[in-house]
């Protein structure tokens, strides 16, 4: 139907031979593949290989670091896929933009040693250290310090929480305080930016607690108790680490925008092609408007959220300020993505419910980025203090 076949290719047609790829790719991980993981709450390793292997994870490593040096709209097209396709892309999705940190802020020696081997998936940067139990999406009070030890060393003490992937991840980005908050001027200043060898840490200052959660994202806590690390795994200077993390949190909320444009249309998808073919009473349930208007809505927002998206990649492309733009098109993605998963469980009704069909598995993922990355109330706050020029919310 060709209605359907708009869904799948966005108004933006572009990366068509990108979409395709990982499309095909996503065949060999249907929804029994994701049921078995839940069920055994495990990683999705081979999913992630297969993806390494095609050098998709690498997308936004320049080729001077063997990575493919594509941009950000295409990262999002694999992502956007991913999701589309039925499959979940949060087991990954931070090896794409984590060492943008790295990329952007580390030495050339850092670069050199760790960007190639981060493309080839030889390592595995996909662990952020930011959310604390006590300070939560207030990073500037965060209390993890990092105390410099000599000329060669920092010694670090605190906890993270809410770190995903942690345990299938060889190196940690992680933000901690090396100036207390006490003698900086600014919320903001103080604090550093540290690439962590967990292999090396765990046992030595480093432990992982994994948290039973309501969908399977290998999320942690994460304990340090006197780590003792190399002063030369600080990225860029010291004390400017809060500005490098926010420099990369612009990308991630544009992609994990095109992840909730891809939900939405796995949803959309889903329900028109069950409206289509639901027959009760002698006709199909889409010939009922309640049925219909619900889903054309969802279509409709799903429309205008990615006009936001792609307006947020083309100035991140571009070098513009996309502060602005990235958090509005996470949070507008994020509500479609919502709206058509709250449509697509209405129209299945009871069948929603059973495993088998993938819609209340793809429900409980869509749901998380109501909050996570950053939740929407901050996004408004942002909106309302940074763009709207009002007064700090509290």
């Amino acid at each position: 139907m060709s209605d359907l076949t708009e869904l799948q290719m966005p108004a933006f047609a572009q990366w068509t031979e990108i979409r395709d790829g990982v499309a095909r790719l996503c065949e060999d991980f249907p929804n029994a593949y994701w049921l078995k993981l839940d069920g055994e709450d495990r990683y999705p390793s081979e999913f992630v290989a297969a993806l390494t292997d095609a050098g998709y994870l690498a997308a936004l490593i320049p080729e001077d670091y063997d990575g493919s040096g594509l941009p950000l709209s295409a990262a999002g097209a694999v992502l956007e896929t991913i999701h589309e396709r039925g499959c979940n892309a949060a087991a990954c999705h931070a090896q794409m933009y984590t060492m943008g940190t790295v990329l952007r802020h580390g030495s050339e020696k850092q670069k050199q040693f760790y960007l190639p081997k981060i493309a080839s998936g030889e390592l595995r940067l996909q662990a952020f250290g930011v959310t604390e139990p006590t300070t939560g999406s207030d990073t500037t009070q965060l209390k993890t310090r990092a105390e410099r030890k000599g000329n060669d060393a920092y010694i670090v003490n605190g906890q993270k929480v809410w770190t995903s992937r942690a345990m299938e991840s060889d190196l940690m980005l992680l933000l901690a305080r090396t100036t207390p908050a006490s003698d900086v001027q600014k919320r903001s200043d103080g604090m550093s930016v540290f690439l962590i060898d967990m292999q090396a840490a765990k046992g030595n200052g480093l432990e992982l607690r994994k948290i039973d959660a309501m969908i399977n994202h290998n999320s942690c806590e994460v304990f340090f108790d006197n780590l003792e690390i190399p002063a030369d795994t600080l990225i860029g200077e010291e004390g400017k680490g809060f500005r490098y993390i926010v420099d990369s949190m612009n990308a991630e909320r544009i992609l994990i925008a095109y992840e909730c444009l891809g939900d939405a249309r796995f949803f959309i998808r889903r329900a028109t092609e069950y409206a289509n073919e639901r027959i009760v009473f002698g006709h199909p349930i889409g010939k009922n408007q309640g049925i219909q208007f619900p889903i054309a809505k969802a279509y409709a927002d799903l429309m205008a959220a990615e006009l936001m998206v792609a307006k947020a990649a083309a100035l991140f492309e571009a070098g513009e300020k996309a502060g602005a733009e990235a958090n509005m098109a996470k949070m507008l993605a994020a509500d479609a993505s919502w709206q058509a998963a709250e449509v697509c469980m209405q129209v299945f009704g009871g069948f929603a419910f059973a495993r088998e069909y993938g819609i209340e598995r793809k429900w409980r993922e869509a749901r998380l980025y109501q909050t996570a990355p950053i939740s929407k109330n901050l996004i408004l706050g942002y909106i309302g203090q940074h763009v709207l020029g009002m007064p700090r919310s509290y």
